[in-house]
């Protein structure tokens, strides 16, 4: 059986655990609420009503793609692409290349960032293999523009931070519905998360805190996953209508 994902990559043990994942939503989380095609997220009105949902049905295409057999693969990136259509036609104009580049380079940029601050440092072939396997997916949606290299990618994804960002008013109202759908403690958590992950642009552009102060926090849960308690404080730390969903992105046998 072939899989669009070999077995033994790094990219399986990227999104195969809940940790990395939870970081790749939080940057992701930031750098949605700034990109300047945010707009079309909220033309769906499935953003605002539901954020966590939103971000977790994306997460949820990406994991399948991940972690399936190629034809089922390329069913999953074929209905997203579906997806995308039906809202364009809806619309009445495409989404712009740029925009579904960029939310391709944000899963290349935040599984790298993320797996990286939890575990260790990826190799430069390591990295190409994230940006290989994520760029076949945007080859298989039938995206323009894509760099064709890794170091290609580095500088479009350096170009596309630079171009595309900016703080708006669906950045403040993408913010207060995180902070209402999550609570005070929990928003409070989820921006210092951002700190962690995001690029510096990012992290300028949202004021966000210069001072990771959850670094020792962030410490004391890499000795808590040595005696399997990381659940314990998961536990106290997940918003309880997405606990299920969590659990279930930790896949023991990859």
């Amino acid at each position: 059986m072939k899989y669009f994902v070999q077995q033994d990559s790094v990219v399986r043990q990227i999104w195969g655990k809940s940790d990395t994942i939870l970081f790749i939503f939080a940057g992701a989380s930031a750098e949605f609420a700034l990109n300047k095609a945010v707009d079309w997220l909220y033309f769906t009105g499935r953003l605002p009503a539901d954020p966590l949902g939103r971000l977790f049905s994306t997460v949820g295409y990406a994991r399948r793609i991940v972690f399936s057999e190629e034809a089922a693969a390329h069913r999953a990136i074929d209905s997203m692409a579906a997806i995308h259509a039906t809202v364009e036609a809806k619309r009445g104009y495409a989404i712009p290349d740029w925009a579904y580049r960029d939310v391709l380079f944000m899963l290349i940029d935040y599984s790298i960032r993320s797996f990286e601050l939890l575990e260790r440092k990826l190799s430069e072939q390591e990295q190409a293999e994230v940006f290989e396997v994520f760029n076949r997916v945007g080859l298989r949606m039938g995206i323009q523009g894509l760099p064709q290299t890794y170091p290609d990618w580095q500088l479009a994804r350096a170009e596309h931070l630079r171009q595309n960002l900016e703080k708006s008013m669906y950045t403040s109202d993408l913010y207060r519905q995180y902070r209402k759908h999550l609570g005070g403690m929990r928003y409070w958590l989820l921006r210092h998360a951002q700190v962690l992950v995001v690029p510096q642009r990012v992290r300028e552009q949202l004021r966000l805190w210069r001072v990771p102060v959850l670094q020792p926090v962030l410490a004391a849960y890499k000795v808590s996953r040595i005696f399997r308690a990381e659940w314990l404080l998961k536990e106290l730390i997940l918003p309880p209508a997405y606990k299920a969903e969590i659990r279930e992105l930790d896949v023991v046998s990859v």
